[in-house]
């Protein structure tokens, strides 16, 4: 089969692979017809986390189920269905309590010396599960992690999508960083995470929502898509400062959307090529100015390895509560359809292009090079 293989840094091809088989009684094999880039597949491309020459990645992934194991009974041959980015079992005590993003199954992640859980087309440390931007895909439990689209609901690939990642992502952070009615929100990053979380930040009754970023165009689609205020990120002090005399004295919940791979300064250029990094405190910094004392600071977008000069201290003196991770995104799902459907959300807004999957490589590139003023990638096997 087809797949988009990582090669080496900045290095995407599309390469014949082996097609997946059923390895365990509850795998099923799904036909792709949609999946999609995203922004946590860049720090892959461009060599931030890690992973073997051949290695087939995507975490955002749908089709039509082709074959099933033989403990397989939620799903049969012929459904359609959304695979979450999580690899959870649920079963185990994670998956029972709603955090399925640290199932602790012990094929969930069994790659030695990790302690957290697995996600597809990951990498290695995540539990080596080969990803969705491919014609065919192997998903283990499936008695409980594909979502079904109803045969009765007429939506397109586009619309449901996102449930995989990118809805749920946005969704949880919202959601786990407290945001109430009346609060005011900073949204560092208007990438289709930031935007997404923009827009659950309003549904939540948040009085004022505000997005910051460098890239013009997407600042635009903020205030198109979102109708927030925005803010052209210059750089930590001056940004994050701002953000604080803007709100006087500063939102009561910030959530970065940008994580590592934001601008780095040249020390952290140089620590992160050692591995003793893991990348840009940028945003760490611009949220530690721009939240009120007692405020939250919700950490969504990808971090990893260790931090030096971590503004610890400026977050304990003003008694900030720091919240992060990975969203668990099963059990949010079903809410997330029943939004879909009942038209309180569209996430097609947020899609720019839609191309074949051969077309992957200029499609990462663009993506990553903000060219074409590129917001979204559908890929089409």
């Amino acid at each position: 089969m087809r797949a988009v293989t990582f090669q080496g840094t900045k290095d995407i091809q599309v390469k014949n692979v082996e097609a997946p088989k059923i390895e365990k009684d509850d795998d099923i094999i799904i036909r792709i017809t949609s999946t999609a880039i995203c922004g946590s597949d860049l720090h892959i491309y461009a060599g931030s986390i890690m992973t073997r020459p051949g290695y087939v990645i995507g975490h955002e992934p749908m089709g039509i189920v082709e074959e099933v194991g033989p403990a397989v009974t939620k799903v049969k041959k012929g459904d359609r269905v959304v695979i979450p980015f999580n690899v959870a079992c649920g079963e185990c005590w994670y998956c029972t309590h709603d955090m399925e993003s640290q199932c602790d199954h012990p094929d969930t992640n069994p790659t030695p010396g990790t302690d957290f859980g697995g996600y597809f087309g990951y990498t290695e440390m995540f539990g080596n599960h080969p990803g969705g931007q491919a014609e065919y895909m192997r998903v283990p439990f499936g008695n409980f992690l594909p979502f079904v689209i109803p045969e009765s609901a007429e939506v397109p690939d586009e619309a449901v999508l996102f449930m995989s990642d990118v809805l749920p992502t946005a969704y949880w952070s919202v959601l786990h960083s407290g945001v109430k009615k009346g609060d005011t929100v900073i949204v560092l990053g208007c990438g289709p995470i930031g935007l997404m979380t923009q827009k659950f930040a309003w549904m939540m009754g948040a009085k004022r929502v505000i997005g910051v970023d460098n890239v013009p165009y997407r600042l635009a689609k903020a205030r198109e898509m979102n109708k927030v205020e925005t803010v052209t990120y210059r750089d930590p002090e001056e940004t994050g400062n701002y953000l604080k005399e803007l709100t006087s004295g500063g939102a009561d919940v910030v959530i970065d959307c940008v994580g590592m791979d934001g601008e780095k300064t040249a020390p952290e250029k140089v620590q992160q090529k050692l591995k003793v990094h893991g990348g840009s405190l940028t945003a760490l910094r611009t949220a530690h100015r721009a939240v009120r004392r007692f405020g939250t600071v919700q950490l969504t977008g990808v971090y990893g390895l260790w931090y030096n000069a971590f503004p610890l201290g400026r977050f304990f003196e003003r008694n900030v509560t720091i919240k992060s991770g990975q969203a668990p995104v099963p059990h949010l799902m079903p809410e997330l359809f029943k939004m879909i459907t009942e038209h309180k959300l569209d996430p097609t807004e947020i899609i720019s292009h839609i191309v074949p999957l051969e077309e992957a490589p200029v499609a990462y590139k663009t993506f990553f090079e903000h060219g074409d003023e590129c917001t979204k990638v559908i890929l089409k096997p």
